[in-house]
């Protein structure tokens, strides 16, 4: 099984030595939606001087685009913010490029160029077939820890609701 088919809604996760712990949570900023992280993906998008800074306990990824918080601790220490990491993270990027795909390169203009030209987008086919080859890495890849379909599905449908004819935009 590959990253991108155990269900979102799971209720409790097990990675490694890492115990069971609810996925979801609230950020301790916002009160936004969250989800746990596990400490391998963590240290993967830190930036290494800040290896030390991470705590014991449970760790949650931000998803609110407005937070400038992306992973905290279940108790208040040490919480790490969108600077903080070695890659961009798209669901919380006001300007391009704002990655989508981790596993295999895509970003958001990539989308838009092939959906302001014909309308509509083959890249999530070839990313489905990749799933399927089982070539899929969001848990080690993806800030979230999570598979990117769901913010590519949703990225898909705004930019397709905001093309218009020829891709031009109306003012």
């Amino acid at each position: 099984m590959n990253c991108c088919t155990s269900a979102e809604t799971t209720a409790l996760q097990e990675t490694g030595n890492e115990p069971k712990v609810e996925i979801r949570a609230k950020c301790s900023q916002c009160a936004g939606a969250s989800r746990y992280v596990t400490k391998k993906t963590m240290l993967l998008m830190l930036a290494p001087e800040l290896f030390e800074k991470i705590s014991d306990g449970q760790y949650y990824f931000c998803s609110n685009f407005d937070c400038g918080i992306v992973y905290f601790p279940e108790q208040q220490e040490t919480t790490f913010y969108t600077n903080d990491l070695r890659v961009r993270v798209g669901t919380k990027e006001k300007q391009d490029p704002k990655p989508l795909c981790y596993c295999f390169g895509f970003d958001e203009s990539d989308f838009r160029d092939e959906i302001n030209q014909t309308g509509q987008t083959k890249i999530l086919g070839r990313i489905t077939e990749l799933l399927k080859a089982g070539m899929c890495a969001c848990e080690t890849r993806n800030p979230s820890g999570a598979c990117c379909l769901g913010d590519i599905t949703k990225t898909v449908k705004r930019l397709q609701s905001e093309r218009t004819p020829l891709g031009v935009k109306l003012c």
